[in-house]
């Protein structure tokens, strides 16, 4: 095949495509990180409230390591669909560090609540409202800032509720946090996409 030089009309086309198809791309996986993890919280601390209100005990509580059992692999699924279209940017890699870092602390802390007393009810709920309000600002998309300083704002509320109502309270929050944005966001990157 022969290099040529393309004239000015059909680099601007070859930019527009490239474009249109990261655009594409990014939209078919961008609002799937959070709709995992956000269903799949609810799911679990459901699960475990149902569990724990049948049989009063609080080994119902390792249940919780089934979060990342299921959660990671559609995880992992969908990220590697997303890199095959090639383009990082640098909100991308900004995006992925602020939930790399605070889902590390998250899951530090996981481990250290069943050795020792920490709120971690009250603490992951704080943590992943900080990074899905950080998310937000980075990608400058609002109902992500929205819905993390508000789920920051109600993780505070577990602290004054007692018994097994906090798992719901919990719950709830990761719908404000996650599910709820993830929809938005799905839905606004088909709306683009659809566009073009």
């Amino acid at each position: 095949m022969e290099d040529r030089k393309l004239n000015e009309k059909e680099s601007l086309e070859l930019i527009a495509r490239m474009i249109k198809e990261t655009q594409e791309n990014t939209a078919r996986y961008a609002a799937y990180p959070l709709l995992i993890w956000g269903y799949t919280t609810v799911l679990v601390a459901i699960v475990i409230w149902c569990t724990y209100l049948l049989t009063g005990s609080y080994k119902v509580n390792y249940i919780w390591f089934a979060l990342p059992a299921i959660a990671g692999p559609f995880t992992w699924f969908f990220s590697r669909k997303n890199d095959k279209r090639g383009i990082k940017n640098y909100m991308d890699r900004i995006t992925n560090q602020i939930w790399l870092v605070f889902g590390l602390v998250g899951w530090f802390l996981s481990l250290v609540a069943f050795a020792g007393k920490v709120d971690i009810l009250f603490i992951i709920p704080l943590l992943m409202g900080m990074a899905t309000t950080l998310s937000g600002c980075v990608s400058k998309y609002k109902p992500m800032i929205i819905s993390g300083t508000i789920s920051t704002t109600l993780s505070f509320s577990i602290l004054f509720i007692h018994g097994t109502d906090r798992l719901l309270a919990f719950a709830v929050i990761f719908i404000i946090m996650m599910v709820i944005p993830g929809h938005l966001l799905n839905k606004k990157m088909k709306q683009l996409c659809s566009k073009n």
